[in-house]
């Protein structure tokens, strides 16, 4: 028999003919934490059979991440399940970017490493150029293209700002560990403009959404980077190590230390996270808790929850030449 314990009331459960019982709370849940920071809490019930006979039954929940067992930690870092139109979405990206390359032409597959993803798309603006912003794609480090993600130069670009679209190695063929230093090469391949692409006077600013959002505020500490402006950013690599994205991510106890943010928030470049107002509450979450904790550290930090913007559509605002993040970002001093 399983009892499912539910707050402030009780469940009955049939157990087969003629047999029905009812479950509830007998005492406060007893909880037992764990040395990876999980826990579980387990309640006690009473067994009580209309025929006389009773039973002692314990359903154990297992709390892996804050409140959260492995269903609801699913379902909270589960952003394409989210929406009911994520092929849609994605399909209208690619069609976008399509349109955008077409648009402002540009050089690509530009290299950065030996590595077969290292490589780098460069959309220019034009002779006033004033900064170039390096965007780094999400999919939990292990999915999408830069290709797919070119239409967010689409207020970038008309603002003076040229866009360097990154690639990167995915998981599982590489660690989280093994991505970090291919962006870090990516920056300082950029800085010294290897490429001779006129921008080595200009100032880098650094982008990303979601694992690309992480990514850019792993280097908000670097000389180079001027602005750093992270979409819907993951923060604390905890929770990525105990739900469904393990199986692709293979995190370490020891990466999700010294690979979340938010551990690790240090005087760095001005900062802008934003996230869309509609996002799933583990998305919400994390990114306003980095700013929190920045603006306690004194670090020059700004933070916008974007209305009615979910994971993806924010990178639609983000494109949109009256875009409120672009407009929060160039205003960050």
């Amino acid at each position: 028999m399983f009892v499912e314990a539910l707050a402030g009331g009780s469940r009955v459960t049939s157990l087969g003919e003629g047999s029905v019982f009812i479950a509830e709370t007998r005492k406060p849940p007893i909880t037992k934490s764990y040395g990876d920071g999980s826990s579980n809490t387990c309640p006690e019930f009473r067994i009580t059979s209309f025929n006389g006979r009773f039973k002692m039954e314990r359903a154990m929940t297992k709390i892996l991440y804050r409140d959260m067992d492995r269903v609801a930690l699913d379902a909270a870092f589960n952003n394409t399940k989210a929406i009911s139109n994520f092929p849609a979405v994605l399909a209208r990206f690619k069609h976008d970017s399509q349109e955008t390359y077409s648009t402002y032409g540009g050089r690509r597959d530009l290299r950065y490493g030996e590595k077969a993803r290292e490589r780098y798309d460069f959309i220019p603006s034009g002779r006033a150029a004033q900064a170039t912003y390096i965007f780094l794609h999400g999919g939990y480090w292990s999915h999408c293209a830069k290709e797919d993600f070119a239409f967010i130069a689409g207020s970038l670009v008309p603002n003076g700002i040229n866009v360097a679209l990154a690639e990167y190695t995915l998981a599982p063929e590489i660690s989280v560990t093994g991505i970090v230093e291919e962006i870090g090469r990516l920056i300082q391949h950029l800085s010294d403009d290897k490429d001779r692409l006129g921008i080595e006077t200009l100032p880098l600013y650094l982008g990303g959404h979601s694992a690309g959002g992480h990514l850019a505020l792993m280097y908000r500490a670097h000389p180079a980077i001027s602005r750093v402006h992270a979409i819907s950013p993951l923060v604390d690599l905890e929770p990525m190590r105990l739900c469904w994205l393990q199986d692709s991510l293979k995190l370490t106890y020891e990466e999700t230390r010294t690979l979340s943010p938010i551990r690790h928030i240090k005087p760095g470049a001005p900062t802008m996270i934003s996230v869309g107002a509609d996002e799933l509450i583990g998305l919400r979450s994390q990114a306003t808790e980095y700013a929190l904790a920045c603006e306690a550290a004194g670090e020059r930090i700004g933070l916008l929850h974007v209305p009615g913007c979910t994971h993806f559509s924010i990178l639609e605002d983000l494109a949109n030449p009256v875009s409120w993040q672009l407009e929060a970002f160039l205003k960050l001093v």
